[in-house]
């Protein structure tokens, strides 16, 4: 695993990335720019994305494209027209990094109740299925395509609280697991699931509120594993769970 890549060893890729307005999802926008690629930015936050978009282009990136959609409520015709909007501004789609994540509380399975499991499985599993389906043609039509979703260690490694948070994001195991079967027709066109662990990202602050930041792995030290499932590097690679620890080096 290459620890730098060349500055411009993304030039000529589209990169979508949800979730792009904090955490992991921000940081992967920034550097997949500053790496030569466009990047379509997607979040709810329409401030947050303004902030990130103005960050590319001060730091010389490519004009990105901006879009506000909320997945918890996005329904098949919306993601639709994001394809189509994508195909507009960019013709085409190299690659998806879903980083987009609903985290509601850790609590006894006695305490949660139906809204919280729906709303969560809505955009941490029907989310990324739903936005990776419509714009598979524009993936299929790339001659270098990857689908990276992001999932968590508790999807794996199933521990009280966890519920239905832990319970939706073993849900993408599955997915990336059938995408990858039903996909291998297709040799250009790739899908896997990065398990970050133990980062220092929003999600992290408010899952183990009592961690120090030093307990944590810094997201700079993410990057070179999303740039390498984003580029050439990783082709012929599809439906493996990488699961690491990159406080401990694990998975390296």
């Amino acid at each position: 695993m290459k620890k730098t890549y060349e500055k411009d060893c993304l030039a000529g890729r589209t990169i979508l990335v949800t979730g792009a307005s904090q955490g992991i999802g921000r940081e992967a926008a920034l550097t997949f720019a500053a790496h030569g690629a466009s990047v379509v930015l997607l979040a709810r936050s329409v401030k947050g994305l303004e902030k990130v978009y103005d960050e590319i282009v001060a730091a010389g990136g490519k004009e990105p494209a901006a879009i506000s959609l909320d997945l918890l409520t996005a329904a098949e015709g919306e993601l639709s027209n994001l394809a189509v909007q994508i195909k507009r501004e960019f013709d085409g789609l190299d690659g998806i990094v879903h980083c987009a994540s609903h985290f509601f509380a850790l609590s006894p399975l006695s305490n949660q109740g139906i809204e919280e499991w729906m709303n969560q499985y809505r955009i941490n599993t029907v989310a990324p299925f739903a936005l990776t389906k419509a714009c598979l043609p524009l993936l299929k039509a790339s001659a270098d395509a990857s689908v990276l979703f992001m999932g968590e260690t508790h999807a794996l490694h199933p521990a009280a609280y966890w519920g239905g948070f832990g319970a939706s994001k073993a849900g993408l195991d599955y997915l990336t697991r059938v995408a990858a079967s039903e996909w291998d027709v297709y040799p250009d066109l790739r899908v896997n699931m990065l398990i970050p662990g133990p980062v220092n990202s929003p999600q992290r602050n408010r899952t183990h509120p009592g961690e120090d930041k030093s307990e944590r792995a810094p997201l700079a030290d993410l990057m070179p594993y999303l740039m390498y499932w984003m580029s050439g590097e990783s082709k012929g690679r599809s439906g493996e769970v990488i699961e690491l620890d990159l406080r401990t080096k694990k998975g390296e």
